[in-house]
């Protein structure tokens, strides 16, 4: 377990001066169990190129993408320690949803739109519910509680509500419409002015968070840690890890249409469930390990701020992509998803607006996440359009 948390975090005591390329490039090697799989990178660009089964082929670049999320996690990780754990909650949650953007334009491009809109649903549960939900278990086991600072908390929730009126509107809207081509033309335009309102709220709270109230977002302690990494190597890890992200994206969503054929299942699934598991790797392990070091707001800060840039940022980006690219992507989302984001940010806010955490809070949101998960696998395929 050591030798997981240390990398991640920096090698306190260790000089900045002393750095070098190849002392880093070691530090990063060894920073993680999940390295070993790095060995299915060159097999799954291999099976990509000569066009093995759609199975094989979604199967070895989804083990693929998991280290490379990992790593991509601990060079931010390397870089926000010379900055404050605001930033670096911030960094940690941006480069960790690059995964989920990359993913999302390249399906958009394909026409995929129900495996995009599943996505960002899936991420933001899986954020809300599975990656908290293991902060709150696996941070409370060895304590009676944890805290956080509830402003900066109700804060979050309240702009995780919005995120959830945008859905909902669209919903509402399209239940009340006269007619099927009224309902279609209609949410399309309110998707779109929907989408610009949400990126200028973003674009707020980001001067909220670092500008004007960037004491409710810092942890003490910060001073402890050290970085075990060059600058210049993590920026360079940095671009070259989102490439290979890029690249096994590509090849993964090539592969789905073939593996919910030959697997008999819903695309849905895939989207809600298989894909927010690869994209929120690195900041799935962050969280953790910063719950189970009692950094409570930085832990809160990349879990909840990550699903707050999948509503506000992630999701109009690609619905402004849509619109540039002629796909007619949209918020309106099935009515079962709809219900069941709602719930679960219901769910969440009730659990967070007391600023304290404990284990049983952990395994209820897991609980959660199990239920949603298994009503997804057995709810009926949507019929493509």
């Amino acid at each position: 377990m050591n030798h997981e948390q240390e990398p991640l975090l920096g090698a306190s005591g260790r000089s900045e001066q002393h750095l070098t390329f190849w002392s880093s490039f070691k530090t990063t090697a060894t920073s993680s169990y999940f390295n070993i799989l790095l060995i299915f990178v060159p097999l799954a660009i291999i099976a990509a190129v000569v066009d093995a089964s759609a199975t094989v082929v979604f199967s070895l670049n989804f083990l693929a993408i998991i280290p490379l999320a990992k790593l991509l996690g601990f060079a931010t990780e390397e870089i926000a320690l010379r900055t404050g754990s605001t930033i670096g909650a911030l960094l940690n949650a941006t480069f960790g949803n690059a995964v989920e953007l990359i993913l999302g334009i390249i399906a958009l491009k394909e026409g995929l739109i129900r495996v995009v809109q599943a996505s960002i649903l899936g991420s933001i549960l899986s954020n809300i519910l599975l990656v908290l939900g293991f902060c709150f278990l696996l941070g409370g086991s060895t304590r009676q509680e944890q805290n956080f600072n509830v402003t900066a908390a109700q804060t979050s929730s309240s702009l995780l509500a919005l995120t959830t009126l945008s859905l909902l509107l669209p919903a509402a809207f399209s239940a009340t419409a006269n007619t099927a081509s009224d309902a279609e033309e209609g949410i399309l335009k309110l998707s779109h002015g929907t989408a610009i309102i949400l990126l200028l709220v973003y674009i707020l709270f980001l001067f909220f968070q670092l500008k004007t109230h960037t004491y409710l977002y810092e942890d003490e302690g910060d001073e402890e840690e050290t970085p075990s990494t060059t600058l210049a190597f993590s920026i360079v890890s940095l671009v070259v890890i989102a490439g290979f992200v890029s690249l096994h994206a590509d090849y993964l969503v090539g592969a789905i249409e073939g593996v919910v054929d030959s697997w008999g299942i819903d695309e849905t699934f895939v989207g809600i469930i298989l894909l927010p598991i690869v994209g929120n790797a690195a900041e799935h392990v962050s969280s953790v390990t910063f719950a189970i070091k009692n950094k409570m707001n930085l832990c809160i800060g990349i879990a909840v701020s990550s699903s707050l840039q999948i509503g506000l940022l992630v999701t109009p980006v690609l619905v402004i992509a849509g619109w540039v690219i002629g796909q007619p992507m949209t918020l309106f989302f099935e009515n079962f998803e709809t219900v069941v984001l709602f719930s679960s940010v219901l769910i969440v806010n009730y659990l967070i607006q007391d600023g304290r955490s404990n284990w049983l809070e952990g395994v209820q949101l897991l609980s959660v996440y199990a239920i949603v998960a298994l009503a997804f696998y057995v709810h009926p395929a949507t019929p493509k359009e």
